[in-house]
């Protein structure tokens, strides 16, 4: 592997952060939080690029993996850069200036459905500068979170997701959707009547009980308990 691959390898993959200390530091929270790391101890976050993890975002909501997959390959297919390696074909995904011409019935054809005019707002704000992504890496948790919730289809959840999947890599932020809110409940609130539990309790408890590091907790009680 050469260096430049290699580089982007490990940024991708995260390799160069020490997980060992996190899980160390989160492991003696509780006991949940410690047998969910036994569980999922190889989980890492990948370094995705925000844009591609805004629009991948946007295009999940209310959406299953493979119409999520097969959306995105149709869009860098049509709008991305082709390249060849080892004999194959690949698509990088296309940037918002790739993008600045396609309309909402562009979207739609890609099978987005309603999302079609979420994807074509969003576009255009950050192609004019509403929301400016570069300044995103430098504004705390809460700054980068209020912009993002500016942009069409990013609500609270998808905002705190793509604040943890993305290369902003902030991990006090605690995504919330109906697998964590079971979780939570399950380990720590304990309702008997699971749509009575709070999503503003469930971000309190998170905060108090896993710090900085919230989202990270958040991914390994999300593993261990949906595989359970």
């Amino acid at each position: 592997m050469n260096g430049d691959i290699k580089e982007v390898v490990e940024n991708y993959f995260d390799l160069n952060r020490n997980y060992s200390k996190i899980k160390e530091k989160l492991s003696k929270i509780d006991e949940n939080v410690n047998l969910s790391i036994q569980y999922g101890e190889g989980i890492r976050i990948l370094n995705q690029d925000l844009w591609e993890t805004i629009i991948s975002f946007i295009i999940s909501a209310n959406n299953n993996i493979p119409r999520i997959k097969g959306i995105i390959e149709r869009l860098s297919q049509k709008y991305g850069k082709e390249i060849d390696w080892n004999g194959e074909k690949y698509y990088t995904f296309p940037t918002p200036k790739e993008l600045k011409n396609v309309e909402i019935q562009d979207f739609r054809d890609l099978g987005t459905g309603f999302r079609d005019i979420r994807l074509y707002e969003t576009t255009r704000m950050v192609l004019e500068n509403k929301v400016v992504l570069k300044e995103l890496y430098n504004v705390d948790t809460l700054k980068a979170r209020n912009e993002l919730l500016t942009l069409s289809g990013v609500g609270p959840k998808v905002a705190d997701c793509i604040l943890l999947f993305s290369d902003l890599k902030r991990f006090d932020v605690f995504p919330i959707d109906v697998w964590v809110r079971r979780v939570m409940n399950e380990l720590y609130i304990k309702n008997l009547d699971e749509t009575k539990v709070n999503k503003k309790d469930i971000a309190r408890i998170a905060k108090e009980k896993f710090g900085d590091l919230e989202g990270l907790a958040q991914q390994y009680l999300f593993y261990w308990k949906r595989d359970a």
